[in-house]
């Protein structure tokens, strides 16, 4: 192992570690609470934290493993969730003031799935209120922050998973993604973000955001230990309708597989909703060289225009979040943060026939997608955020607002909300440092279902490059 604390292990490693008992669940969770109080005042990642209830698991599990069961490849692993996952009987408050005392009716089963795998569950953890926000400030909890620098963003809205991964307080953390949620605080935090084809992960009991964009995964340190989470919480589920039968494969198994052969193509978009910073494009340009090394055939690809595939998300994701918080902004909408409760009202006016049409262009968008950018290629890589991480005051639209702001904050999800609406596979890996030492994120994505291809060329990347292995201080 490379290092005594082992809050800095994988969680591969960890979970390989507790199976040979080498190590035990209580030692891990201990040595990630150990970790969270010292960091938890510094970033605000976690809502809620269950020490002791954590520590019981981690025994249970200890027992478990002396009985000779073992529940699967994460039996014993520490991991925490964004706050928008239901656990039956438990508080759950979508990053929100409306549900701070709101109590799960059911329990997501992606946390059913994962209770089957054996992970311990320390707490939940910060995000933007109801999902609605790029770059992760709530008004009502506290802002998270980056743990590479505590003035800037995370990356939202999966906040605190970003967060809390990155600083090392768990092994890795559950979020979602409607426009970038997952990738954004992956690419933002230097950390591993997988998400899925639509359909490949269930939401049911997962508070919504846009019913016909939103994906649930994983955040985590490594390749290898995302291919691991999404494997546990991955296939149909009768609670969700959207999920897809497709047996779900040995994410593992396929990841040594490397790159050689395999023909990957560079997109570094010049025009956009922001431009693409050249520190940026140098970063994904050098991992692109990386991947060519190890015997990719890199080639030059052009995305087509996603202007009017980004304005139809809009219009999808305003009308179905009208939709589903009617009810609170007709009784409360104080209770809302100004830029949530304006983004959701607009829902209201935009008409019925406008927001059909942005569902039914969408065969046409992946059709367009699928025989242009991936034509001759196996996958595409392209920057995950277009300009080095800004700063929370630089994107605090409660505060400043005005028409920069704005736009920066617009154009966080320039280059990941497209494979939303798309809904192809897009994972996000770090890929280097920004000026500020804030970290750079490399955009994969795939064709639909091809989760295993991405995670075995992203994994031969970290096999020849360290960024994933630089903690925080």
């Amino acid at each position: 192992m490379r290092n005594d604390d082992i809050a800095l292990w994988d969680l591969s490693e960890v979970a390989d570690a507790i199976a040979a008992r080498r190590i035990s669940s209580v030692e891990a969770t201990q040595a990630c609470l150990a970790r969270i109080e010292v960091w938890q005042p510094r970033i605000n990642a976690f809502l809620r934290l269950y020490k002791e209830k954590a520590l019981a698991q981690a025994r249970a599990m200890d027992a478990e493993l002396v009985a000779g069961k073992r529940r699967g490849p994460l039996h014993g692993v520490p991991m925490a969730h964004k706050d928008m996952y239901y656990r039956k009987g438990e508080i759950s408050t979508g990053g929100s003031a409306i549900r701070k005392d709101w109590r799960a009716p059911v329990t997501a089963t992606a946390l059913e799935k994962l209770d089957a795998a054996g992970v311990v569950e320390i707490g939940f953890l910060n995000m933007a209120e109801f999902a609605a926000g790029p770059t992760g400030h709530n008004v009502h909890h506290g802002h998270c922050r980056n743990p590479w620098d505590q003035s800037r963003v995370t990356g939202g809205s999966s906040s605190g998973s970003g967060a809390s991964v990155a600083a090392r307080l768990v092994y890795g953390a559950l979020g979602s993604d409607t426009g970038g949620s997952i990738r954004l605080p992956a690419a933002a935090c230097g950390v591993v973000g997988m998400k899925a084809t639509y359909g490949r992960v269930s939401r049911a009991g997962a508070v919504a955001r846009s019913w016909t964009l939103d994906h649930v995964g994983p955040l985590t340190r490594t390749i290898r230990d995302n291919a691991r989470v999404l494997a546990a919480i991955a296939g149909h589920d009768p609670n969700d309708s959207t999920t897809s039968a497709k047996p779900v494969p040995d994410y593992e198994a396929a990841l040594d597989g490397g790159v050689a052969g395999l023909k990957i193509g560079l997109a570094l978009p010049k025009e956009g909703l922001v431009p693409l910073d050249p520190a940026i494009g140098a970063a994904v340009q050098a991992a692109a060289d990386t991947l060519g090394k190890l015997g990719a055939k890199i080639t030059p690809v052009t995305l087509p225009d996603f202007t009017a595939l980004y304005r139809a998300a809009e219009v999808i994701v305003k009308c179905e979040a009208a939709a589903m918080h009617r009810p609170w902004m007709e009784k409360t909408p104080e209770l809302y943060a100004n830029q949530v409760r304006t983004r959701m009202e607009a829902g209201f006016f935009i008409p019925a026939t406008q927001y059909i049409d942005a569902l039914r262009l969408r065969a046409h968008f992946v059709k367009e997608f699928l025989s242009t950018s991936m034509e001759s290629v196996d996958a595409v890589i392209l920057p995950a955020i277009p300009f080095p991480v800004p700063t929370l005051s630089e994107t605090d639209t409660e505060e400043k607002g005005g028409p920069a702001v704005l736009k920066m904050v617009a154009g966080f999800t320039g280059l990941t909300r497209p494979f939303n609406t798309l809904g192809v596979p897009a994972l996000s890996v770090p890929c280097g440092f920004d000026e500020n030492g804030a970290p750079i994120g490399l955009q994969l994505v795939g064709r639909p279902f091809d989760e295993s291809l991405l995670y075995r060329v992203g994994h031969a990347y970290q096999g020849g490059t360290d960024f994933h292995r630089r903690v925080p201080v």
